[in-house]
């Protein structure tokens, strides 16, 4: 059976979004989580994808041009992830999207469709975010492995990556790496 592996990259004190919405600490939306050579295809819900879709065209069409959603110019990493993405089938979780710009772009409308996609044939599958998807997922058992980017930065509010978890997990911890001096790269297994 192919694995769901979860990557987010959150603030030290569990946050995904600050009070403001938005992520500000984190400089790059790249994979950065070491899981393409092992992936066929990345899962989001309904509520990321379309930022998700919008922010990687803007990159896609306008290389090397800052974007409008951050006014930054896209990291290296960013670039090779921009190039990677239209050939992975995107799923998207959600009971309400129907149309999406990316031709590789399929719906899903219930957990019982992603247990049937990762009972399928291929690849492990990404799941890109956010947090919600992830936490339904998580409470389906349907996640196998969280891998977490850890900034060294108390947001002090905004969105808890794992807010909408019903009882209590036990993960085993699998690697612990760090990366860019002050980054920690975390890998949980579920139990």
């Amino acid at each position: 059976m192919r694995k769901l592996i979860c990557g987010m990259k959150i603030s030290l004190d569990g946050r995904m979004e600050g009070p403001d919405g938005y992520a500000d600490w984190v400089t790059a939306w790249s994979e950065d989580y070491g899981v393409t050579p092992q992936i066929d295809a990345c899962l989001l819900g309904g509520g990321m994808y379309p930022g998700y879709e919008q922010y990687w065209t803007a990159m896609q069409k306008s290389p090397g041009e800052p974007l409008p959603m951050t006014g930054q110019a896209p990291t290296a990493e960013e670039a090779k992830w921009s190039r990677l993405i239209p050939e992975i089938p995107h799923y998207v979780l959600s009971s309400t999207l129907t149309t999406a710009l990316w031709p590789n772009t399929h719906f899903l409308r219930s957990t019982e469709d992603v247990a049937k996609l990762k009972s399928g044939s291929g690849k492990d599958i990404y799941l890109v975010g956010g947090a919600q998807v992830a936490s339904s997922l998580i409470n389906a058992d349907l996640v196998d492995e969280i891998r977490l980017i850890v900034h060294p930065l108390l947001a002090g509010g905004g969105k808890l990556l794992f807010d909408g978890i019903e009882g209590r997990r036990t993960l085993r911890l699998a690697k612990v790496s760090q990366k860019n001096d002050d980054l920690v790269h975390l890998t949980y297994l579920l139990t």
